[in-house]
């Protein structure tokens, strides 16, 4: 077979390095570039996500405390939170590298194509210059590097692919992790429900021991005063003793007196009789001296005879005395024996009333913390409806009633005519409600501020609707006291009560009023009447005392408890909100159309800020007004937060009756996070 070359005349050496040497130097450097530009290819490491990581943060749920509801919770949350994170990164991270590498194989393989479509070319080219057996050499060396380097493209297109399938396998775990934790959501739930039951046993358990409490008080008590008594007893009896034993050792001291006395007239009467018969025997003295001798015997005899009889009284008294040493001696004895089982019983007591008081310490713990779990499950914001009563100025007519409380049948559509608006609330007040029983219903949230919690409680309605008699009332009659008073008297009675504890508090109470959207800080002594009387009030159409100013009382506590080196700071917010009403009704001209305008701005913006919330808007208006501004670490923090929306039930009122109910339902649906408790611990020194 005869070659192709062989009509061609043949070249020298030189004229083959010149087919070489022809091809243009910038050609040559892009097919290097293109052979190392393979090479430089750099492959990414796997997922960082590994299945041990996976396993740790499954592992952690092991790490929750039995009892610790809240905490779990939180903590499932916050491993939700993070695999959701983390998983949603590491795929995009995994997608964005796997196209990023497709771009570049792709871009590289074009590259290849292009560069060996220029290599054959070229081969050809050169092929009329060299002869075709180191052409076809180089060419079959070109294609294996280039099959090569698609070989190895291949191979990491596929590893991508099997790290996209591990990601999948890994989401789908974590899927049925997220299902899990559900399921044990679902768990601490029924858990919750189980701790309400304990907390209403624990609460029953706490009344029951209180009355133990008390009973045990009075019983020490009296024991106390029996243990007093036979104190008192005991020592009259020693001192009796002490007195008997003096007048016994007098009476021996006399008695023995006496028979020296008897034994020494004794020996005279014998001396005397002797001296007698020897004055007879010997000298035959006279009859008289005889007499007078006998006179004497008679009288010392009379003597010795009486002083018998004295000692015989003496004796007596000496026994009697004994008599009642020895009865002294034994009541002495069984008061000692009385006073040591008073004593004993004392001492049972105290140990009982201590145990007791533990129990309550503890209740009181238990208490706070389902108190605060229930509180957060009812809603961080709740709202409370209340209607005032008619008033005589209030329109009268036939009309009906244009505000119901209907029961749960009623309120499927049975047994209400006309136009219905149906609310729904936390709780509802009609127009026979007491104070009391409104303070009653927030008495716990009152509560919170002690255990350090911020708590804000604010009234919103129409002017005229009852406002400022809910939070002020009329401090001067105790039956109509609003929730201000109440809940200071509440705070300063828990706070005395919880001195037994080791808690110490102190108090800084502070009123505002923000007048035409200013603010003025005014110093109070008398806090609450002097900042009643001070407040600006005026005439309109709607009121004849309607406030023109949003009334904002503050208490600021701050307690320690010297036992368990706790603080803890609470903050009790009791605002009572202008009225609101509309210029058409309200007739406001000159200064009071300016208030007018001020107070609905204010409102306006509480509205704005009320609807940024519910609808989780990133940016909420606070600054808009100074009402909301100061209000932003009650409704944007963690506190705990109460509305008072009251009504008036004139049917002159329904249209800012149904703006206020419809304002409160979008309270009512907000969500502001979860309450914190502000508690450190004292650092040692």
């Amino acid at each position: 077979m005869t070659s192709r070359n062989q009509n061609r005349p043949p070249r020298s050496p030189s004229s083959k390095k010149e087919g070489v040497e022809g091809i243009p130097l910038d050609k040559r450097r892009r097919i290097g570039m293109g052979r190392t530009g393979v090479l430089r290819v750099r492959i990414v490491g796997n997922v960082e996500f590994t299945k041990e990581e996976v396993d740790a943060l499954v592992n952690e749920r092991l790490k929750m405390k039995k009892f610790d509801h809240k905490g779990n919770l939180e903590l499932v949350s916050e491993l939700n939170a993070r695999l959701k994170d983390a998983l949603d990164k590491k795929c995009a991270e995994t997608e964005a590298e796997m196209k990023n590498k497709e771009e570049r194989f792709s871009a590289t393989i074009s590259e290849l194509r292009q560069e060996n479509t220029c290599v054959q070319e070229r081969l050809d080219a050169i092929s009329c210059h060299r002869k075709e057996n180191k052409a076809r050499i180089a060419l079959e060396a070109l294609q294996v590097s280039l099959s090569k380097d698609l070989e190895k493209a291949q191979q990491d297109i596929l590893a991508a692919n099997q790290r996209a399938a591990s990601v999948d396998d890994m989401y789908k775990r974590l899927q049925e992790y997220n299902l899990s934790l559900q399921q044990y959501n679902s768990k601490l739930h029924s858990e919750l429900e189980v701790a309400r039951e304990s907390l209403k046993r624990v609460e029953k358990e706490k009344s029951i021991i209180v009355e133990n409490h008390s009973t045990l008080r009075g019983h020490y008590s009296s024991l106390q005063d029996q243990l007093n008594s036979a104190r008192t007893a005991q020592d009259e009896a020693l001192n009796q003793k002490d007195t008997l034993a003096n007048e016994v050792k007098c009476l021996r001291g006399e008695l023995q007196q006496v028979r020296e006395d008897r034994d020494r007239q004794v020996a005279q009467v014998q001396v005397l009789t002797s001296d007698v018969a020897k004055y007879k025997e010997s000298t035959g003295e006279s009859c008289a001296k005889l007499e007078y001798l006998t006179d004497k015997k008679k009288s010392f005899e009379e003597t010795c005879n009486s002083q018998r009889e004295q000692i015989r009284l003496l004796e007596h008294q000496l026994t009697a005395a004994n008599e009642k040493l020895k009865m002294s001696d034994l009541s002495s004895t069984q008061t000692r024996a009385e006073f040591e089982e008073q004593r004993r019983i004392v001492h049972d007591l105290q140990e009982r009333l201590a145990d007791t008081e533990y129990q309550l310490v503890e209740g009181e713990k238990l208490r706070k913390k389902l108190h605060n779990t229930i509180l957060e499950l009812k809603g961080n914001i709740r709202v409370f409806c209340r209607v005032r009563p008619v008033l005589p100025d209030d329109v009268a007519g036939s009309e009906p009633d244009v505000i119901s409380y209907p029961t749960s049948t009623e309120a499927l559509g049975r047994g209400i005519d006309g136009q219905k608006y149906p609310f729904n609330f936390d709780k509802v007040f009609n127009h026979d409600a007491s104070q009391q029983e409104v303070f009653v219903e927030i008495s716990q949230l009152v509560q919170s501020a002690l255990d350090g919690y911020k708590v804000c409680i604010f009234a919103y309605g129409q002017t005229g609707s009852g406002k400022t008699y809910t939070m002020m009332g009329r401090p001067e009659a105790p039956d109509q006291k609003g929730l201000i008073p109440r809940s200071l008297e509440q705070i300063f009675q828990t706070s005395q009560s919880l001195i037994a504890q080791g808690w110490k508090y102190k108090m800084q109470a502070s009123m505002l009023e923000i007048y035409n959207e200013t603010i003025s800080i005014e110093e109070i002594s008398s806090l609450l009447r002097q900042a009643a009387q001070s407040r600006s009030v005026g005439k309109t159409q709607m009121n004849e005392q309607s406030s023109r100013s949003h009334f904002v009382f503050t208490l600021r506590i701050s307690g320690v408890n010297e036992g368990t080196e706790q603080q803890v700071q609470g903050v009790l917010n009791l605002i009572d909100l202008a009225g609101s009403e509309r210029l058409s009704r309200s007739g406001a001209t000159g200064d009071r159309l300016k208030e007018t305008q001020a107070i609905n701005r204010s409102l306006s913006s509480l509205s704005d800020v009320i609807f940024a919330l519910a609808k989780k808007e990133d940016h909420v208006p606070f600054r808009n007004s100074k009402l909301t501004y100061l209000l932003q670490p009650c409704l944007g923090g963690d506190s705990k937060t109460l509305m008072f929306v009251n009504i008036s039930p004139d049917p002159a009122s329904v249209g800012e009756s149904l703006c206020s109910l419809r304002f409160a339902a979008r309270v009512n649906a907000c969500e502001i996070g979860i309450p914190r408790r502000q508690m450190t611990a004292q650092m040692p020194s």
